[in-house]
């Protein structure tokens, strides 16, 4: 891996998360994630979540919930995310150790279904999850059973 490069985990909507070499700079961060990025750090891993800022408002799909020590659902992040590690003063690549961690954590995709004012989150079914390269053509009677 060379120095200008990070080894994270991209997790889109509705798909298992991939680790992926991203450059080591703003813009990067910004086209992997669609747009201005914010970055939270929920975890007491080195690590930090890089989202689209202003995915929410722009009506990104909801991707994963993150979770409180009980397992409760606080807060959903809409759109594309990166899971990074962190450095000294910056980004940096994940360990192993950590991008299995994570991987594991967000490995299934979730859905997303409003009850009122609380929402609630089912992780999607393996054979529900289609690999992004057959994302395209939904099957034949893809939302009949809604």
């Amino acid at each position: 891996m060379e120095e200008n490069t990070l080894s994270v985990l991209q997790i889109a909507p509705g798909q298992y998360p991939e680790q992926v070499e991203i450059d080591n700079d703003l813009k990067a961060l910004q086209q992997a994630v669609g747009g201005s990025i914010g970055a939270t750090y929920p975890f007491d891993d080195p690590v930090a979540i890089v989202y689209n800022d202003d995915g929410k408002l722009m009506g990104l799909p909801l991707n994963r919930a993150l979770r409180d020590e009980h397992g409760e659902a606080y807060d959903v992040v809409a759109g594309t995310f990166l899971v990074v590690g962190l450095g000294e003063e910056d980004f940096a690549s994940l360990t192993p150790e950590l991008a299995e961690k994570f991987e594991k954590k967000f490995h299934q995709p979730e859905d997303f279904i409003r009850l009122g004012h609380r929402m609630m989150v089912i992780r999607v079914p393996d054979e529900a999850v289609r690999p992004e390269k057959n994302k395209a053509a939904p099957s034949k009677d893809a939302g009949l059973d809604r």
